[in-house]
């Protein structure tokens, strides 16, 4: 959609495992050496894990198509399977197709198999993807295929791929065999900050045009905040970013930007797990069951309302520039422009005085709820402070405990009116 604006040949943030788009960091370089050296070696085992979206499935992709050119491999992605479907699909992956219907006819023909393609000089490598979805039965299963040998050497080499839940799940007191087979094990973190800005240009370079658009330096910091480094997730966002771009008509994307764009997507809510609401039994010196729930359900609120003023106020430093910059000719009848003016400042007024009556209920509950709780230490200790209080609020305003007190201060009249 976009791709003809910035000049590029292709999307360059899809979110297809593509090898020619492989960003080789540190710790990508180093897991595609030990994944290579591993196969040369001719290890039984090794291990690949990494978080969701950090890369397994592209760094596999590129191994198998420049360093397996006379590996013959199969290639296992779904694992939600039985041992003996397992078997058959690694058969039938592999280029056989099973006559046997049970596990021994079956294991006899694997054998075979590897045997014929030993005496051909060619070696077998099984890829078990999403492997942290096996049972604990089918890893020992895995691990007996290991066994298939002749005098010389192991007839199969096999990679096991996951997410670190693997190397919990391998850590079971009845896989122990399993894990002393491992020889190469290797991990792929997020990617560090410093990283972002390499990575995005990568991507753009091998869409076409590393200087499709020009990011501030901020907006890297911005994205990694967002992203957490994980490579999926930054493509999604850069697409969404290139996307408003486009719909802007720019090529420069600045943090405030990223800031408002990832707001659209809820991203944190989206794309990384929420915390949970905290249970009356993880809060400390609590003894009721209803009052700390009444508590945490009231912060939240103060929470929400906060965020919606705060989004409120970002919506009029946005709007009062530019009401700023009209100039009408002196000739021209200003009425119809003035009634606007005081409309829309009676409207700012009005849902000002709404919000702040809003605190004020919030905050009688809050204290109510404080005088009927008569446990060390109090509610407001136990529960967790919200997340993501506005920094643009003055250190003057008193602290939301202290709502009902408040006065409509004359920063929010000066803010809006501009009036001293």
């Amino acid at each position: 959609m976009y791709e003809s604006f910035f000049s590029l040949e292709h999307k360059p943030f899809e979110l297809i495992p593509n090898p020619r788009f492989l960003y080789l960091s540190a710790a990508h370089r180093k897991a595609l050496n030990y994944l290579t050296y591993g196969i040369r070696q001719q290890s039984g085992f090794i291990l690949l894990t990494g978080e969701v979206g950090t890369g397994k499935t592209t760094i596999i992709r590129s191994l198998i198509k420049s360093q397996l050119n006379d590996v013959t491999l199969s290639k296992i992605f779904n694992t939600k399977v039985e041992s003996q479907q397992l078997i058959e699909m690694i058969l039938e992956d592999f280029g056989v197709r099973p006559s046997g219907k049970d596990k021994p006819s079956l294991l006899r023909e694997l054998n075979d198999f590897l045997i014929e393609q030993f005496s051909r000089g060619r070696q077998c490598v099984l890829i078990i993807d999403e492997a942290q979805n096996l049972s604990r039965e089918v890893l020992e299963e895995v691990r007996m295929l290991s066994n298939l040998e002749n005098d010389q050497q192991k007839l199969l080499r096999i990679i096991l791929v996951g997410q670190p839940e693997l190397k919990a799940l391998l850590a079971a007191p009845e896989l122990l065999q399993l894990r002393q087979r491992i020889q190469v094990s290797c991990h792929i973190p997020p990617l560090p900050e410093n990283e972002i800005e390499d990575y995005i240009t990568h991507r753009l370079e091998f869409a076409g045009n590393r200087n499709a658009a020009t990011f501030d330096p901020g907006a890297f910091e911005a994205i990694h905040h967002y992203t957490r480094g994980v490579p999926r997730l930054i493509n999604i966002l850069c697409d969404y970013l290139l996307l408003d771009a486009f719909a802007n008509e720019t090529r420069t994307i600045t943090a405030a930007s990223v800031h408002e764009v990832a707001g659209d997507l809820n991203f944190d809510n989206q794309y990384w797990n929420p915390p949970a609401p905290p249970q009356e039994d993880d809060i400390p010196g609590c003894q009721s069951k209803t009052v700390p729930l009444a508590s945490a359900r009231a912060s939240a609120k103060i929470t929400s309302l906060l965020k919606n003023l705060n989004g409120r106020l970002k919506s009029l430093e946005d709007v009062l520039p530019r009401l700023e910059q009209i100039r009408i000719p002196p000739a021209q009848d200003n009425s119809g422009l003035s009634k606007q003016l005081s409309s829309f400042q009676e409207g700012l007024q009005g849902r000002m005085d709404d919000m702040w009556r809003a605190i004020e209920t919030i905050a009688e509950e809050v204290h109510s709820l404080k005088l009927r709780v008569d446990v060390e230490p109090p509610i407001e200790e136990a529960v967790p402070p919200p997340a993501e209080v506005p920094d643009d609020i003055p250190e003057d305003i008193p602290e939301i405990a202290s709502v009902p007190a408040i006065e409509k201060s004359g920063w929010l009249k000066r803010l809006i009116f501009k009036t001293s």
